[in-house]
């Protein structure tokens, strides 16, 4: 993935940014109706998850609520996918999960950001895309930022913040004794 090629840019006070805005209070009152949800409404949380992203879910996703998320329209999820409670998904630069990505409590995946420059903070909204590859899992509290790609079967330790791509963790003899 080229973060260069993939940044988006929204500016403030623009045709892009009223749109982004309204699509935010879309996936607010969606997310709403799922964590009124319980962990054995595993069938209206798949309904209401598929209608914030755009596209079916597959039955194998499971999601334990609270969630949030900034618009929803752009996560993309592969098969077999497990979210746990209390994560956050900020996906204006585009979420990519691949299959049988399990991703752990209070989990933060942050695409959208804004410019460094503090005269230019409130003038715009970077986003950049994340890419989480199959067989990861992301462990409890970690936060991904955009940009990045989790490479596949890789672990996010938990409390991680991951600010560059991650390649397939090793498995070690010792970790295998375990």
């Amino acid at each position: 993935m080229s973060d260069a090629d993939a940044t988006r840019i929204i500016h403030r006070r623009t045709p892009e940014s009223a749109a982004m805005l309204a699509n935010v209070k879309r996936a607010m009152a969606i997310t709403a109706a799922i964590n009124r949800l319980t962990f054995e409404d595993e069938d209206e949380i798949r309904a209401l998850f598929s209608q914030l992203i755009g596209k079916k879910v597959d039955d194998g996703f499971q999601l334990i609520p609270p969630f949030y998320t900034a618009s929803g329209d752009e996560i993309r999820l592969g098969r077999n996918v497990f979210v746990n409670q209390n994560c956050t998904f900020y996906d204006l630069g585009g979420l990519d999960i691949g299959d049988d990505v399990m991703i752990g409590p209070n989990v933060s995946l942050i695409t959208a950001g804004h410019p460094l420059e503090p005269s230019q903070r409130r003038t715009a909204t970077i986003g950049k895309p994340i890419l989480i590859e199959r067989n990861v899992w992301i462990a409890a509290g970690a936060t991904v930022i955009g940009g990045v790609t989790v490479g596949e079967n890789s672990v996010v330790a938990a409390g991680s913040v991951v600010t560059r791509n991650v390649l397939r963790t090793p498995w070690s003899a010792e970790i295998r004794r375990a």
